[in-house]
Order: structure tokens, then C-alpha cells, then sequence
């Protein structure tokens, strides 16, 4: 990709409401772009990275047996009547009226694939059912705010699951907590887990996967020696106590992103919905039910919260929207042939073809932070310079050795 085509063009200042770390950045950089509050347009740059972090968090949700699908973004009323969510979710939902008809954009789809069970499930033999999707939620937050970790219209992923009793709900929501820390631990974050209310979507304790972040809008404890935690709403203790998990460690308060969270939902709602199955006595009994959301925007958002410097963005390689950011100085040579030899390999360039001052280009290449940056210039001859995002030095390697590097 040459750079001089990418669309838009990085900005020298952040917006003037621009308050948190990634709302600066991703806007600077150009991988987001605002509509209105709360409302933002994923751009070139901003897609590439969400697309991998969707991927990530696909690989892991197969893994466990989720089928992939999507279901539609404007619900009717009569089916979150029927679990009397409709006046529940009123301050979060956006309700409205269509040809005398009453629809609600959704924010999430507990009623939506219990619909969709009704309709195909009739004995245990058609359990469990495992089906996620990855789709726009809407959301009518009162402070649309902190860029895009907190939106009025966000993408979110969200996995449900069917069963025939209690035993097999909680083995399943056990693999689906496993499977989220695998995600979180590919992508790099420094994360607990906490428990957690339930809200508006089940009276059960449910848990959060919480990024560790000076810049979150939430708060948590967690213990210093084992893997106990809770978020502020339900702590009764201390900060300082010994952990009431391990009795060993301490309690420690801190600010953190939350990225994902699971529920175990029961029966609660296959009761209200007439959701049943057979069992292999032919009795009817109710599907236990278990909803996972993440959210991959306010995953990219929390990426660039804990992974940044004075500079920009420092991108961990595995969502990162290149892998090389190619930059091409006076006197180069053979940057076209460079640039087509590393895609041959498989590897993805960002090539600064741009005529422009070098500052300029090394200004741009530490804001969009695109972990190796590369340097063809007359200085360099028939060498490459190699300085990674992390990093202040830089070296001269031979073409064979920049790919055997990029490679590794």
C-alpha cells in the first residue's frame, strides 16, 4: 500500500474535545474518524486493525465450537415483551415507532436467538446449540465520551449459548472464560478477571475481563498473588486487606477498561419465552441459556490506551494494520522491488512514497506506530535500516536478513 494513496492524510493536533489517549491518537493517526458524539467511521487504517482482532477472537470462539452467523439489528417490540426487557431497557435502547409499529435497535440478542431456538430446537438431542455473531450494537449512552471506548454505535462480538442443564451451562461459561483469556493474552493485554452484577441482563453475578489502564473509566480491586477479583459496584472490603480469595495476598484498587464480559443467564429467559426441550423421558424442561460479549472497537480503543508514547501508537504486532512501514528517502534504491519481494513473502507494507521531508515521514511512521519501520535511502545503499516502534536504535541489515527477521 502506498501511502501517498492512503486515505485520510494524519493530522498535526487532535481534535479540541479530545479528552482521553485514544480518541488523540486514533483521530491523529487517521484510523477513526468522528460523525457525532458517540458515533465513529472505522477508516482504512482503523478496519485493518479491527479485522485482526476480530480474527484473533474468531480462531478462539471456533475453537470452542461457536458457529458464526448474523442476526438483524432492528428488533419488533413483541419479542422483548415478552421477557418484559422492552420498559427495562429503556434508558439504554433506542425505541421508536415505524408505520404505527414500535421497533428498538439492538444492543444485544438474548431475545432474539431464544426466537430462534424456539423455532429449532425439540429435544435434548438438538443441545447444546454454541452461535456468536460479530454486528453494530446501538446504545443510547448519557455521556458518549473517552473517543471510542464509550459509544452510542459500536461493534460488538457476541456468543450464546443453549443447553440442557445447569451443570453443562457452567462447564461451557468455564471454556468461553478460558477462551477470552486466551484472546486478551494473544493480544497483549495486562488483564483481570472480575466479578461482577449482572444489570440489566441477569440478577446473577456475572464476570468482566478488565484491561489495566491509567486512562479506564472503571475501577477495580484484585489480589497481588492469585487471580481473585471484583469491580467496585459489589466490593464490600478495603483496599490493602488480605485477598478474601487466597488469604495470602493483598488487595490492590485500580483503574481499568472493561473489554469483555460473560453471563451466565439460566433459565430465566427460555422461562419467559417458552423456550423448551425434551428430555430422554419426554419431559419438557426449559434451555439453560449463557450470553459472551467483546467488544473489538473498544478493544482497538484500549489497545492504544496502555500502548503508547509521546510519539503515537505503539502497535503489538498481532493487530497491527502492517507489519512494515516502508520509508522511501532521496536516493534509494530499488524501493519498488523491496516493497514487492517482502509482499511476495507475505508481508504486509506500508510504503511512504511520499515527497516529503524525512522528519515528516518519521513523525507519521512513530504516530501510526506500525511495530518495524524500514528506511531506504542514499545513506543506506544497497542495505535497509531496521528500527522497531520500541526501540531508539537502529541497524543495517541486507534484504535476506530483514526477511528472515520480519519472518521470525
Amino acid at each position: 500500500m502506498k501511502q501517498s494513496q492512503l486515505f485520510p492524510k494524519t493530522r498535526k493536533e487532535a481534535p479540541k474535545d479530545a479528552e482521553s489517549i485514544n480518541h488523540k491518537l486514533l483521530v491523529r493517526a487517521g484510523f477513526i474518524d468522528q460523525l457525532m458524539s458517540g458515533s465513529w467511521t472505522l477508516l482504512p487504517l482503523g478496519f485493518r486493525v479491527v479485522t485482526k482482532i476480530n480474527q484473533i477472537i474468531r480462531e478462539e470462539m471456533n475453537a470452542i465450537g461457536g458457529q458464526e452467523m448474523l442476526m438483524p439489528l432492528l428488533h419488533p417490540r413483541s419479542v422483548w415483551e415478552e421477557t418484559g426487557r422492552w420498559e427495562k431497557a429503556k434508558e439504554i435502547m433506542y425505541q421508536f415507532k415505524m408505520k404505527d409499529k414500535d421497533y428498538g435497535l439492538a444492543f444485544t440478542h438474548e431475545e432474539v436467538v431464544m426466537d430462534l431456538l424456539r423455532k429449532n430446537i425439540k429435544s435434548y438431542q438438538d443441545l447444546p446449540v454454541y452461535v456468536y455473531h460479530f454486528s453494530t450494537k446501538f446504545r443510547d449512552e448519557a455521556r458518549a465520551r473517552s473517543g471510542i471506548l464509550r459509544g452510542r454505535e459500536f461493534m460488538m462480538k457476541d456468543l450464546y449459548s443453549a443447553h440442557v442443564s445447569e451443570s453443562d451451562l457452567m462447564d461451557y461459561y468455564e471454556k468461553v472464560k478460558e477462551a477470552y483469556s486466551k484472546i486478551f493474552k494473544r493480544i497483549g493485554f495486562d488483564f483481570r478477571i472480575t466479578e461482577a452484577s449482572g444489570g440489566v441482563f441477569t440478577d446473577k453475578h456475572t464476570h468482566e475481563f478488565q484491561v489495566l489502564a491509567e486512562g479506564g473509566e472503571d475501577f477495580i480491586y484484585h489480589c497481588d498473588a492469585c487471580d481473585w477479583g471484583e469491580n467496585k459496584e459489589i466490593f464490600t472490603g478495603k483496599e490493602g486487606e488480605k485477598c478474601p480469595g487466597c488469604k495470602k495476598g493483598e488487595v490492590i484498587g485500580a483503574k481499568s477498561i472493561e473489554v469483555g464480559n460473560i453471563f451466565p443467564l439460566g433459565t430465566w429467559f427460555a422461562e419467559r419465552m417458552r423456550v423448551y426441550y425434551s428430555d430422554d423421558k419426554g419431559l419438557k424442561k426449559p434451555v439453560w441459556f449463557g450470553s459472551y460479549g467483546i467488544g473489538p472497537t473498544r478493544v482497538m480503543g484500549a489497545l492504544v490506551e496502555v500502548n503508547n508514547d509521546e510519539r503515537g501508537i505503539i502497535w503489538p504486532k498481532v493487530v497491527a494494520p502492517f507489519d512494515v512501514h516502508l520509508v522511501e528517502l532521496p536516493g534509494a534504491k530499488d524501493v519498488k522491488e523491496i516493497c514487492e519481494n517482502l509482499e511476495k513473502e507475505g508481508i504486509d507494507v506500508l510504503w511512504d512514497d511520499r515527497n516529503t521531508q524525512a522528519g515528516e515521514k518519521f513523525a507519521d511512521a512513530d504516530l501510526i506506530g506500525i511495530p518495524v519501520r524500514l528506511v531506504v535511502s542514499e545513506k543506506t545503499g544497497d542495505k535497509i535500516e531496521w528500527k522497531a516502534r520500541i526501540s531508539e536504535k537502529s541497524e543495517l541489515l541486507s534484504f535476506d536478513e530483514t526477511l528472515e527477521r520480519l519472518k521470525k
